[in-house]
């Protein structure tokens, strides 16, 4: 999960990637970068953090031009939290190239083996995006006639590109003396949107990875950008659309729906928040057929993205919804986070307890999802220290049980507290008097049912199921022995002493 942005305007575009991506920060804090185009030629700064700490008045007077692409990224599958793997990338042939990537390529290290041996091209880091810049620039160099770059060949090489490239990609990259690219893969896992913005000038056009971005820069949603399509648009503002691939099939990623997305976006033509509205309406229906016997007192989300499937659920079993936690809005999101210890740490540093709500009371949490179990359990060990007669917990998701292979760093299949496991084991885990999960059919059916127009969803951090058909026991394997605790300990090593260097050489 990364947070992307395209812009081609008609006025300086500085700021207004840097606002965009403070409006994505939820999407990444591991690491942001800006690259703007001025003529031929990119001004780029990057550095690890949040947005807020990456850049200051120094950089964005730096960042000159009417065109540009941001990224804001949390590490994924085998990456370190290094400086040399923050995006944008560069590529300086042909012409000049930079690329910002959302998702993950499951056939990597075939592609880094083919860069090599066959393109001539070298690969400096580990990770994926670099290896997606790198295909992606041999096409280019490939599909241009002569000395030309025109649209069409851009697509041409586009659709090179997906015949080699397997996995969720959502992309957006500049041309040098071109113009903006941006693309998605056959699948459409990773969220892509284009809108316009009308000026005496001109029209400006934005790209992001949800709709919210757009809303909060004054742009009008055009479109999502279809999978397997390519947008090109020009340094004039000319608007080039294809579709790249001949045979596309739109499976979105549903966890953006469950946890991902702001719920003020629109994503495929879905809106988030009211998918969670639903989700919360089929909880409830499931709680009143299946566990009747429940004697709730109240009902409490826990923040953010649950609120909203605690409030429909709790309308639903007619009980009273309160508010029961105050969350530290400067602690980041704790399951991708490095180590098991730093992780147990950062739940009582990001939610306090109001007693007041739960005291004397038999209580239903509400989550959005549950993966590993150590939020979960220090959460309703905080409750019951507050006071509570019972704890019931509620899950708007189904039981977490494989990786994610698609570009959200879940943790080792062992990791997952749901893997092997039945509901009321899991219960006993993180210390509940009673589980409920929401059953994959009703996820499915509350997702689609706002557009049905989308028949299917990558679900496969609940089902098991990979999409790209390319998903084998031994690739598992091997992203299992990249993800465990200890490798990221020592990766998260690492990369911090190469930061170190870095910082001291300069």
């Amino acid at each position: 999960m990364c947070g992307l942005l395209g812009a081609v305007t008609k006025s300086p575009v500085n700021q207004l990637l840097y606002d965009g991506l403070q409006v994505l920060q939820h999407r990444g804090q591991d690491a942001a970068g800006i690259v703007t185009a001025d003529g031929d030629n990119f001004q780029m700064h990057k550095g690890s953090g949040l947005v807020r700490d990456v850049f200051r008045t120094r950089d964005m007077l730096h960042l000159v031009g009417n065109s540009g692409i941001a990224h804001c990224r949390y590490p994924t599958a085998g990456s370190a939290s290094s400086f040399a793997e923050a995006q944008p990338m560069y590529v300086n042939s042909p012409f000049g190239v930079v690329l910002g990537h959302n998702g993950n390529l499951t056939n990597a290290q075939q592609l880094k083996r083919e860069l090599f041996r066959q393109d001539l091209r070298h690969v400096n880091t580990n990770s994926d995006s670099e290896i997606l810049l790198n295909v992606l620039a041999h096409e280019l160099q490939d599909a241009r006639a002569e000395f030309q770059l025109d649209p069409q060949a851009i697509f041409e090489a586009v659709a090179c590109v997906h015949k080699r490239v397997k996995g969720a990609y959502a992309v957006v990259a500049m041309i040098a003396g071109h113009g903006l690219l941006a693309f998605r893969d056959p699948y459409g896992i990773r969220p892509l949107v284009v809108g316009v913005a009308r000026t005496e000038q001109g029209p400006e056009y934005l790209v992001a990875s949800e709709s919210v971005a757009l809303d909060a820069l004054g742009f009008e949603v055009v479109r999502d950008v279809a999978p397997g399509e390519a947008v090109f648009i020009d340094y004039d503002g000319a608007f080039h659309s294809r579709q790249c691939v001949d045979q596309a099939n739109h499976v979105p990623c549903i966890f953006e729906y469950v946890y991902l997305a702001r719920p003020d976006s629109m994503i495929d033509g879905i809106s988030v928040y009211e998918t969670r509205l639903r989700m919360g309406a089929s909880l409830a229906l499931k709680i009143a057929e299946e566990h009747p016997d429940l004697e709730i007192d109240v009902v409490v989300p826990i923040p953010d993205s649950s609120r909203p499937s605690a409030m429909e659920l709790a309308e639903g079993l007619g009980k009273p919804y309160r508010e029961g936690f105050i969350k530290n809005r400067y602690i980041g999101r704790t399951f991708i986070m490095p180590g098991q210890e730093v992780r147990q740490k950062s739940v009582r540093q990001k939610l306090n307890a109001i007693g007041m709500e739960f005291r004397g009371k038999n209580v239903l949490l509400v989550d959005d999802s549950i993966v590993r179990g150590t939020t979960s359990k220090e959460i309703v060990q905080m409750v019951r220290e507050a006071g509570a007669r019972k704890v019931f917990f509620a899950s708007a998701a189904p039981p977490v049980r494989y990786p994610n292979v698609y570009g959200i760093d879940m943790p080792t299949s062992q990791e997952l507290i749901a893997y092997g496991k039945t509901d009321a084991e899991i219960a006993r885990d993180i210390g509940a008097d009673r589980l409920i999960y929401q059953d994959l059919d009703a996820l499915v059916d509350d997702c689609r049912s706002v557009n049905p127009a989308i028949e299917e969803f990558e679900t496969s951090c609940f089902s098991g199921e990979y999409v790209t058909g390319d998903i084998t026991p031994e690739y598992l394997a091997n992203i299992d022995a990249l993800r465990n605790d200890g490798e990221l300990a020592r990766q998260e090593a690492k990369s911090s002493q190469l930061d170190l260097n870095l910082a001291t050489s300069d």
